[in-house]
């Protein structure tokens, strides 16, 4: 067998797979979300109906606000576990990657457990505050399971960093602000921009912990659920789905160009 043999033998199973698995049930998806009486003038209704423009306002607000905290949180974090060996460090770590084990039922049902009817925040504070159906519900349940996405990837990229460059720019005077303005977060830099935009892809089209939490609110993918189970509208959530795919893609797209091929090095 020639080489050039060998090469089509092992990539017709990934381009079957390719065929079956993505492009036909893409263009099938989207040739579905023009099968309604409106035709294709669809995803204008999605601009034009204030349901569904607040709906996908409200899930790409809230996906930013997560890939945000959760880049935060994480870097702190991450750098912090890098640098620093102590007793119980481990156990810090399984702690902060523990999300990763539940799926995102169990992490909405954790959070009504603490913010929910009765739920713990409930019954301490004198005005009885439930927080869980709400977007602040939905948004600390996106920052659980983003968390250790970003924080295993910051770590990966941290222990890359050298440190001979920041014992200089402390030589030089520079202070600890700017030595983590330019000498860390540059470094970081890549790992941050992919890791941010996994964790905004992940919460864009986050159903389960949605589906627990998204009591009096809607987000893009509950809107399509209903929109198919409920109202019997394939079109419709057709279109969500295209237009809630476009978005992620174009994020990650564009995180992918702006962090280039270190992306992969950092995690």
């Amino acid at each position: 067998m020639t080489n050039r043999n060998f090469v089509l033998a092992c990539l017709t199973p990934l381009f079957i797979f390719s065929l079956a698995f993505l492009a036909f049930p893409l263009i099938r998806l989207f040739l579905a979300s023009g099968e309604s009486d409106a035709g294709w003038t669809i995803y204008l209704d999605i601009l034009r109906k204030p349901r569904y423009l607040n709906t996908l306002v409200l899930t790409v607000v809230v996906s930013l606000a997560t890939t945000i905290a959760a880049l935060g949180v994480s870097t702190t974090a991450g750098m912090f576990l890098t640098r620093n060996r102590f007793r119980g460090r481990g156990v810090l770590l399984s702690v902060l990657t523990l999300p990763l084990a539940f799926p995102g039922v169990v992490i909405g049902f954790l959070i009504i457990l603490l913010g929910g009817r009765q739920g713990l925040v409930n019954q301490l504070t004198p005005g009885h505050v439930v927080f869980a159906y709400s977007a602040i519900g939905l948004f600390l349940g996106y920052l659980y399971f983003s968390i250790p996405r970003v924080l295993l990837t910051v770590m990966a990229a941290a222990e890359k960093l050298d440190p001979a460059l920041e014992e200089a720019a402390r030589t030089m005077g520079a202070s600890p602000y700017r030595v983590v303005v330019d000498v860390i977060l540059p470094g970081l830099m890549p790992s941050l921009i992919a890791s941010g935009a996994i964790a905004f892809a992940t919460a864009m089209g986050a159903f389960g912990t949605a589906f627990t939490l998204a009591t009096n609110i809607d987000v893009i993918p509950m809107v399509i659920y209903t929109e198919f189970t409920l109202s019997a509208n394939i079109a419709m959530a057709s279109a969500l789905s295209i237009v809630l795919g476009i978005i992620t893609w174009i994020l990650l797209l564009f995180a992918r160009s702006m962090s280039g091929s270190t992306v992969a090095a950092g995690g």
